[in-house]
């Protein structure tokens, strides 16, 4: 099959793709824009090794079975309070490293958590490495400076826009010479602790990736690991952290105070340490806390070969976008969908298959292979022009049999994966199951965005064990959190919500959304072509 999972991809990861375009007319106009400074060469560090005798690898090991032999350890964390707990009791428990990666680390009560946690793990005298995508971090500098003061503590940006000042349009907008390159973004995350377990996955940090938002949040997932696949993640955080395209905070934001008074505000910024986030006894898979596992000295995992995708950190800057497809995650993945002998789930929030991916899924389909995706609709999407780009295909796959779920903004209640109140729910999970012993997660949305322009990371599982736990999360009656799609007698779509008699209701148009918000959206996407989707 063709080299491309998808030909077009995904815009700058916000509702700003008509923004962007205006911006970039507009940046013709501009003189002066802001320019980093010469970037010296850090002094390489890696992940440590010594940690034998550490609380969190003695208790890996403790959690390991003989029979295991060189199969990793594995937990899937489903439910966003519950993969907090775990980055929160890890970071509390961690003896000698905290290596931590995300593209988007947020100045809001989860992200303060996380730093807050950071910042004591150092005082206890634990190594703290925080990698961070520099592209959302407008407003965030005194905030990094000030915890980059700390002792035991160094912060790097990947790929940093050359202005600092402002909103991120502003930001944008002075930095608009350097398009090229501040178009492609570090999308990873990982969480490392002691290199002896990790915590990884699709989400970002922040309220709504861990249902502590009031307005929306995210229908996610993170996996725990221990044994020798954290050994692989942590050899990808080194790559990215002496790559050529991190720069270490203070030579992107020289220190404005003396250390003591940086500390000091650091403290001030984040505010008092907040009290401990509320969990079920037990979470959607009848697991118990991470915390009080640790507490207990033994995690309950499931052991499986596990390895790492991971894209080269380089592959930013290739000119070619097929150079830059060649190797990476997402053609990796698909690889494994191509092996598949009977069915393929594909769970992205961001689903744009392009003429290539039409072509290759549905050779899967006229294969015998049943190909399900589960989605965002219009409703629930943060990104209503992906959604645009994927609709123009969505019609072509309903009637080569695929089977499309998306998800009812309204609904998140559905997915037992804790209480979203009035918030509505959203899809940010990323994952491939393939067949039923082979399983996906990570960072990676199916889109030419994660193809193409941004780096990636994830996992792969072998395990027919892991996939059935997984697929404990799926009711038997298919997604109760989705709108099941399907063509009418006439072509058209339609939209089945699921009722709790084990009916549906027929939407016969774009539930949860109004004529002019479509027209507002189509007219947007002119302006945005499908390779930046």
């Amino acid at each position: 099959m063709g080299a491309a999972w998808i030909p077009g991809g995904r815009a700058m990861t916000t509702t700003r793709s008509l923004l962007l375009a205006c911006l970039l007319a507009c940046a013709a106009w501009l003189t002066g824009c802001a320019a980093l400074p010469d970037r010296q060469q850090p002094p390489p560090t890696h992940a440590l090794a010594d940690v034998g005798g550490t609380t969190l690898a003695r208790l890996a090991a403790a959690s390991t079975p003989a029979e295991a032999g060189g199969k990793s350890g594995l937990r899937m964390l489903p439910e966003g309070p519950f993969s907090l707990d775990a980055r929160l009791a890890l970071a509390a428990a961690a003896q000698k490293s905290l290596d931590v990666q995300y593209y988007q680390l947020q100045s809001d009560s989860v992200g303060f958590r996380l730093l807050q946690a950071l910042r004591d793990a150092a005082a206890r005298g634990v190594r703290v490495r925080l990698l961070v995508d520099d592209f959302y971090t407008a407003g965030q500098d005194e905030l990094f400076s000030t915890l980059n003061a700390n002792p035991n503590v160094e912060v790097r940006l990947f790929n940093p826009l050359p202005e600092r000042k402002g909103s991120f349009v502003g930001r944008f907008i002075g930095s608009a010479g350097a398009f090229k390159r501040i178009n492609h973004r570090m999308h990873n995350k990982l969480f490392v602790a002691d290199n002896s377990i990790s915590v990884s996955g699709g989400r970002n940090i922040g309220d709504e990736y861990f249902m502590q938002s009031e307005t929306a949040n995210f229908i996610d997932a993170d996996v725990l690991a221990t044994g020798p696949v954290v050994r692989e993640q942590s050899a990808a955080f080194d790559l990215y952290w002496n790559s050529a395209h991190v720069w270490p905070i203070a030579q992107v934001v020289p220190p404005f105070l003396a250390p003591a008074q940086l500390r000091a505000r650091f403290d001030e910024i984040v505010g008092p340490t907040q009290p401990d986030i509320v969990l079920r006894p037990h979470d959607a898979l009848g697991k118990t806390a991470v915390s009080k596992q640790l507490a207990d000295g033994r995690l309950d995992l499931m052991f499986a070969k596990a390895s790492v995708l991971v894209d080269d950190p380089d592959k930013i800057t290739r000119t070619d976008p097929d150079a830059r497809l060649a190797g990476s995650v997402t053609l990796r993945v698909m690889e494994l969908m191509d092996s598949a002998r009977s069915q393929v789930l594909i769970i992205s929030p961001y689903f744009i298959p392009g003429r290539l991916g039409m072509q290759r899924l549905g050779r899967a389909v006229g294969n015998g292979v049943k190909v399900t995706i589960y989605t965002n609709s219009l409703a629930s999407t943060d990104e209503p022009l992906v959604y645009l780009g994927y609709a123009r295909y969505r019609d072509d796959l309903l009637k080569l049999g695929f089977e499309i779920y998306e998800v009812a903004p309204h609904r998140g209640g559905a997915t037992n994966l804790g209480a979203f109140g009035t918030s509505i729910s959203r899809l940010h999970a990323k994952i491939a199951v393939i067949d039923d012993d082979r399983i996906f997660v990570g960072s990676m949305n199916s889109d030419s965005r994660s193809a193409r322009i941004n780096t990636e990371i994830g996992l792969v599982v072998e395990s027919a064990e892991v996939v059935r736990e997984f697929r404990r999360l799926i009711p038997a009656r298919g997604f109760q959190s989705a709108y099941r799609l399907r063509l009418s007698d006439s072509g058209r779509v339609e939209w089945l919500e699921p009722r709790d008699d084990g009916g549906f209701t027929v939407h016969h148009d774009n539930p949860g959304t109004n004529w002019m918000a479509e027209i507002w959206n189509w007219f947007s996407s002119l302006f945005v072509g499908e390779e930046q989707l």
